[in-house]
């Protein structure tokens, strides 16, 4: 089969490799659409943080069911996902029903060899039923769920201000499930063009441009004088990071995720006297993603609204690097096989 492997950080390559066979518990997927992510054009950049080379990327995946063990309930050629987070089941976070942060995790296409190829084995047990969604539908399910968790880590109540940093593609799946869950959503970016996105076509209502000299003070008038209650970071920027601890409310939660390398830095007794919530919030679960699913099939989220680029799986060495310019306007590229 043909696969497309990072070799080292800005070079790909394609190759030849063997398709995988069938074994226990696993089963084999025929990709059909690859969405591209932050995770796979910073590991091309070189700063994912947990990464080696050479490897093959892809982690937002449909496919069609060609061959399964153990897996009670599909049937071979059925349209299919699967969670991409491999875990142990032993550790103390499978244990207590967080598999999404096993200690032991392997992560398709950042970890263990992902879905840049023509096939991909699987564990049976990571199977998602394509539900009558579309390749393109079931393709964004997995970034759509990284938001939805996100959300749900929050606890995001009705009525309640959220400000959401980061209009990339995993800020505005987190503002449509914050929005899905009752919250009144504040966009908070650089990119004027990508806050203009998140007001046409997900409604957002209040879009704040990070670079004023007066974020502050925009905040402070959404919110009627109260700071947002919730804040959430998908931009993955120590900056962006850093100066968010003055956005909070006072009894805030502050959930973090994007991911970057550095340290966070923040003012103690201003994140004190607000008896501020920090988290990070780690991949997703079985549970988001249905929720996410679900939410798709209700027309509650319309998945196509992120897809910007499209290009065929034997041009994606060519097209990559240019989506990482900003200038490109790139949402969401889908690689078609």
């Amino acid at each position: 089969m043909k696969a497309l492997v990072c070799t080292t950080p800005g070079q790909f390559d394609y190759c030849e490799k063997d398709k995988p066979v069938l074994e226990e518990g696993k089963a084999i997927i025929k990709i059909k659409r690859i969405g591209i992510c932050g995770t796979d054009l910073h590991a091309f950049e070189g700063t994912q943080p947990f990464f080696s080379y050479p490897r093959i990327l892809g982690h937002e995946l449909a496919g069609e069911l060609v061959e399964a063990d153990a897996a009670e309930g599909f049937e071979t050629g059925e349209r299919v996902s699967f969670i991409p987070y491999f875990n142990c089941g032993k550790c103390v976070a499978c244990r207590n029903g967080k598999p999404n942060c096993c200690t032991d995790i392997n992560v398709c296409g950042v970890h263990v060899d992902g879905g840049m190829a023509e096939y991909l084995s699987v564990p049976s047990a990571s199977l998602l039923h394509g539900e009558g969604l579309t390749f393109d539908e079931l393709a964004l399910v997995e970034p759509l769920a990284i938001g939805a968790h996100g959300v749900r880590r929050a606890g995001v109540q009705k009525g309640e201000f959220v400000l959401v940093i980061g209009a990339g593609p995993i800020g505005l799946g987190t503002m449509e499930f914050a929005r899905i869950s009752g919250g009144n959503v504040i966009a908070l970016d650089i990119n004027n063009e990508r806050l203009q996105f998140c007001k046409d076509r997900l409604k957002v209502e209040h879009t704040v441009n990070a670079l004023s000299p007066n974020v502050i003070e925009q905040l402070w008038e959404i919110t009627n004088g109260d700071m947002p209650t919730v804040v959430i970071d998908a931009t993955g920027s120590q900056k962006a990071i850093n100066n968010a601890f003055q956005y909070m409310a006072h009894g805030a939660r502050f959930v973090l995720i994007g991911l970057q390398k550095g340290e966070i830095s923040f003012n103690h007794p201003e994140f004190h006297k607000r008896e501020g919530t920090l988290m990070s919030s780690r991949n997703a679960t079985r549970e988001d993603f249905e929720h996410v699913i679900s939410s798709m099939k209700q027309g509650l989220v319309d998945p196509k609204t992120y897809i910007t680029h499209r290009v065929n799986f034997d041009s994606v060495k060519e097209q990559f690097e240019s989506w990482l310019n900003p200038a490109t306007g790139v949402i969401k590229a889908i690689v078609e096989l």
